[in-house]
C-alpha cells in the first residue's frame, strides 16, 4: 500500500511474511498464492505491499539463478504484490516448533550473516518496483548480549564496514540505494535504540541505519519521541520501522493477571519481560520465568515481547502498547518530512496466540491480516497522508 505524505514523497506500508513462514523458494511462492493475494483481495486492492522474510535457502536460490529471481518478480506482479523491504533478522527455522534464541544465530561476528544479508541486498535490488529506487533490510542488533566480548564485536564492526562498501557497490551497480536496518531487541547487544547510537555514529554510513519495531520499544519502556529525536540528532537513519505492539500487564502483582499472562506463555517464541522500576529497567529472558517466583518485581507495570495483533488488544485484564505505536507514527511519519518512507506490519505470532484467539485455517488468518492492515492505513491517514491507488 501507498501513501501520499504532505511533502509530496510516497510512503510505503507492507505486512511481513514471516507470519507464514517457509524455508524453499517453493515455499514463498505458495504464500503469495496461499496468502499474501489473498490478504490484498480482501481489502480490495489492486497492489498490495508485502515484506517478503526470506530464509537461507530461499535467498540463496534467488541470489545464484538470475532464472529464478525473475520468475519471482514476475509472480509478485502476476498476483498484485510488490516488494521493497525484506526482513533479514531471522535466518533459517522461524517456523520450527521452537524458535527462542535460534533466531540470533548467525550474528554479525559470524560471516555467514555478513555473507546472508549481502544477498538480501542483491535481491531486493532486483526485486523494487520499477517506480521505486530505494530498497530496505531489517537485520539482527549485532548480537544477543551473552558471549560477546571485545573480539567478536570487533568482527561485528568490520562485518557492518564490509557490508557498507558492498551496498555503495550495489547501488552503482543497478542504480538501486538498498539500506539496512539494526532492529534494537531486549536481551541483544542493541537493545535499545539508544544503544544503537555508538555503533552506527562509530559507522557513520547512510545506508546502515535502525529499523524501529514498536513492539521492542515499547517492551523496553522507550518514550517513542525520545528515542526518535536522539536518532535524528545523532543522524542515524531510520531505515525501516516495524509496527507492532507489545503485551502490556498494569497490575502484574494481581493473581489474576498473572494467569491472564500465563495462557501467552508459548513455547515457539522468546517473550522478553521488562519493567520499569524508579532505579533502572529491569527484565528476564523469557515471561516464563517472570512468572515464576519474585524474580522480577511487580510492583510496576510489565510489557512482554509479544506481538499482539494490532486491531485486537488482548482481554482484560490485559492490553496492549497500541498507544506506543500511535505516538511513534506520528513521530515518524506525522512531521513536515518522514523520518522513514518504509512500514511494516510484523505480527507474526498469530499461530502463537492462546488457543481461543488463534485464527481457525487461512481464512481466518487473511482476515485478520486484512484488519491490521486496515488499521494501520486508518492512522496514516489520520496523520495527514492520502492513500494511493
Amino acid at each position: 500500500m501507498r501513501f501520499r505524505h504532505p511533502d509530496g514523497s510516497t510512503v510505503h506500508l507492507a505486512y511481513c511474511t514471516n507470519v507464514h513462514p517457509a524455508e524453499t523458494l517453493d515455499g514463498v511462492l505458495a504464500q503469495l498464492r496461499d496468502h499474501c493475494e489473498p490478504v490484498r483481495r480482501r481489502l480490495g486492492r489492486d497492489r498490495l505491499g508485502i515484506g517478503l522474510w526470506l530464509a537461507r535457502d530461499a535467498a540463496h536460490a534467488l541470489v545464484t539463478d538470475p532464472s529464478a529471481l525473475r520468475g519471482l518478480r514476475a509472480e509478485l506482479d502476476r498476483r498484485g504484490l510488490e516488494v521493497v523491504t525484506l526482513n533479514g533478522f531471522p535466518y533459517e527455522g522461524f517456523g520450527a516448533e521452537e524458535v527462542k534464541y535460534r533466531v540470533y544465530r548467525p550474528d554479525w561476528a559470524d560471516p555467514e550473516r555478513l555473507h546472508h544479508t549481502t544477498s538480501l541486498a542483491r535481491v531486493l535490488a532486483h526485486l523494487l518496483p520499477d517506480d521505486v529506487t530505494e530498497g530496505s533490510v531489517s537485520t539482527l542488533p549485532l548480537a544477543w548480549r551473552t558471549a560477546y566480548g571485545e573480539p567478536r564485536a570487533e568482527k561485528a564492526r568490520a562485518a557492518l564496514a564490509t557490508l557498507a562498501e558492498r551496498l555503495d557497490a550495489l547501488h552503482e551497480l543497478t542504480g538501486r540505494s538498498i539500506r539496512v536496518g539494526l532492529e534494537p531487541e531486549p536481551g541483544c547487544v542493541v537493545e535499545t535504540t539508544a544503544d544503537a547510537l555508538a555503533p552506527l555514529t562509530a559507522l557513520a554510513h547512510p545506508r546502515i541505519g535502525v529499523c524501529v519495531d514498536t513492539c521492542h520499544l515499547a517492551t523496553s519502556f522507550e518514550d517513542p519521541h525520545t528515542a526518535l529525536d536522539a536518532l535524528t540528532a545523532a543522524s542515524v537513519p531510520v531505515v525501516k520501522s516495524q509496527l507492532s505492539a507489545a503485551l502490556h500487564a498494569e497490575h502484574p502483582h494481581l493473581p489474576e493477571v498473572r494467569a491472564a499472562l500465563a495462557a501467552f506463555d508459548e513455547p515457539r517464541f522468546l517473550h522478553q519481560t521488562r519493567t520499569a522500576t524508579a532505579a533502572d529497567l529491569r527484565g528476564t529472558d523469557d515471561l516464563g520465568e517472570a512468572l515464576a517466583g519474585d524474580t522480577l518485581p511487580d510492583a510496576a507495570p510489565w510489557r512482554a515481547h509479544f506481538h499482539v495483533p494490532l486491531h485486537a488488544a488482548p482481554a482484560a485484564p490485559l492490553t496492549s502498547t497500541l498507544p506506543v505505536l500511535e505516538a511513534a507514527l506520528a513521530r515518524l511519519v506525522g512531521g513536515p518530512h518522514p523520518l522513514t518512507r518504509h512500514l511494516e506490519v510484523e505480527t507474526y505470532t498469530w499461530q502463537a496466540l492462546p488457543a481461543a484467539l488463534r485464527p481457525r485455517g487461512r481464512a481466518q488468518l487473511a482476515d485478520g491480516i486484512a484488519a491490521e492492515l486496515t488499521l494501520a492505513r486508518d492512522l496514516l491517514t489520520d496523520l495527514g497522508l492520502k492513500e494511493l491507488p
